[in-house]
Formats: C-alpha cells, sequence, structure tokens
C-alpha cells in the first residue's frame, strides 16, 4: 500500500513538473515576441516599417497669387479694348503702370471749345477722340512692380514735402506722338509755370533714379492732352492746327487760356490714386 503511494505521488510530480518547464517556455517565447527578441541576437530583430505617408501641398490663397502673379491676362493685349490703342510696355499681372501728374478739372466753357476743335479736325479728315481725364504730366510712364508702390509713394512725399503750390496757364496748341509713333495726341502748351514745373520734375526724377526708372524728358513741353488719335497723324494734323488755333485766339471773349492751379500732385499707379497736397 506504501508503496504504490509513492509511485502515484512520483508520477503526479514528474507531471507537474513537466507542466511546469512547458509554461516557463511559453512565457519565455511570448516575452521574446513582445520585447522583439532577444537583446544578445540583434540579427533576429525584425525592423520597423513605418508607413510612408504622401505629401501633399496645399494651395496657396487666392488674395496672395492675385499680390504677385506673373501671367499675362490675353484680354488686356487685345487692343479693340482699349480703342485700338497699343501698350508701349506689355501687360504682366503685378506690373503697375504708373505716372505723376497734375489734374484738370474742365469747365463748361473748355467743353465747349473742345468739341469745336474735334468738329473742325473732322471736317478736314481727322478723327480725334476726347481725353477721358485732363491732366499735365510730370513724368513719363513707367512700370512698377506692386511691392515697389509704399516706398515708390513715400519717396515722392518726402522729396514734395517743401514744394509750394503755384497756378500756371495754357494756350497754345501743339501736335505731340508718341516715341512708338503709335498714337498722336492734340495738347495745349504751357505758358506760365514752366519753372516751377521743371523743379517738380527734378524731385520726381530723383525718385525714379532711386528705383532705377526712367527720368523725364530732358527739354519738356509741358502740356495737357486735349484728344488723341490713334497712329502718326502728325502731318495730318499740322495741316489743321493753325485753323485751330484760330479758334482759340478768337475766342467769344477774347484768347481763350486755360488756367491749372497746381495745388495737388498726383500720383496714379494701376487702379489706385496717391494724392500730395502742396503747401501754400
Amino acid at each position: 500500500m506504501l508503496v504504490g503511494y509513492s509511485s502515484s505521488s512520483s508520477s503526479e510530480e514528474e507531471s507537474e513538473a513537466a507542466a511546469t518547464a512547458t509554461q516557463h517556455r511559453s512565457l519565455s517565447r511570448k516575452c521574446q515576441e513582445e520585447d522583439g527578441g532577444n537583446d544578445d541576437s540583434p540579427e533576429k530583430k525584425k525592423p520597423r516599417i513605418e508607413e510612408q505617408v504622401p505629401k501633399t501641398r496645399l494651395p496657396l490663397p487666392g488674395c496672395l497669387l492675385a499680390m504677385f502673379p506673373d501671367e499675362v491676362d490675353p484680354q488686356t493685349e487685345d487692343s479693340s479694348l482699349h480703342g485700338g490703342r497699343l501698350r508701349s510696355f506689355k501687360h504682366e499681372r503685378g506690373n503697375w503702370a504708373t505716372y505723376v501728374y497734375f489734374p484738370y478739372n474742365a469747365e463748361e466753357e473748355f467743353g465747349e471749345l473742345l468739341e469745336e476743335l474735334l468738329s473742325l479736325a473732322r471736317a478736314r479728315g481727322v478723327v480725334l477722340t476726347p481725353q477721358e481725364e485732363f491732366h499735365l504730366s510730370l513724368s513719363q510712364t513707367v512700370v512698377l512692380r506692386h511691392h515697389w508702390i509704399q516706398p515708390f509713394t513715400q519717396s515722392l512725399r518726402a522729396g514734395l514735402v517743401h514744394c509750394k503750390r503755384f497756378v500756371c496757364s495754357a494756350g497754345r496748341l501743339k501736335v505731340y506722338c508718341n516715341a512708338e509713333r503709335t498714337r498722336t495726341f492734340l495738347g495745349m502748351e504751357v505758358c506760365t509755370g514752366h519753372a516751377q514745373l521743371l523743379h517738380l520734375v527734378q524731385v520726381v526724377d530723383r525718385t525714379m533714379t532711386e528705383f532705377h526708372l526712367e527720368t523725364f524728358y530732358k527739354d519738356p513741353s509741358f502740356h495737357v492732352s486735349l484728344a488723341w488719335c490713334v497712329g502718326d497723324l502728325t502731318e495730318q494734323m499740322k495741316e489743321c492746327i493753325q485753323g485751330m488755333q484760330s479758334l482759340v485766339d478768337d475766342h467769344e471773349e477774347g484768347p481763350y487760356v486755360l488756367r491749372l492751379d497746381c495745388e495737388e500732385l498726383r500720383c496714379r499707379t494701376g487702379n489706385k490714386v496717391f494724392r500730395f497736397p502742396l503747401e501754400p
């Protein structure tokens, strides 16, 4: 009885020992899997593979694209949209046509005289289009990049800070043609205030030079443009200029004199207008 009991106990102990060993081996394998293997056997480690997520570039907001674009708008090059006029330089978005001038606010009497002048020109075979706005230029038309506008106008304002306002007048008709010979103008040339205008041109030219832009003409003929036509019609215009001048000289109340109050210089760049009031 005792012997049988001992044999049975030994078998149970062996079974328990085998089960315990199996459990230990199972736990050991599980720990190795969780730890990535034994630290002493790096060749058995499985490298971690990271999923490569493709990077996508977010589009820029439209307001930023509008500030510094370089594309050309085909419609802006269509001369039929501008009365047949051709640009002196290629239009590009981000390039701003810019010039400095004194505005002239036309009176009713001036409008009536201009209509008489255009009627006489038509009778001589020259069809002129009146200017939409009348002004006296103190610079050539130059190209500004958008990011130049603020420093450019600041430079102008600083140079004009001590300039005085004055009055100039014009009364002599003259024919002008642009450098490209693509447009002809009828203008009224300044006869008083020439010295003050020259001084302002020097101020404007300093800013132009600072930004490496073209300065004004060396011997300028200051004038207010009245009307224009496409092409170089200088000779045809000269044939009827004397008759038109007679209309100016034989005006109802004596020779007509265009009076321009030079109180506020302006700079137009694209669709923006900057104003620079002169000192009293």
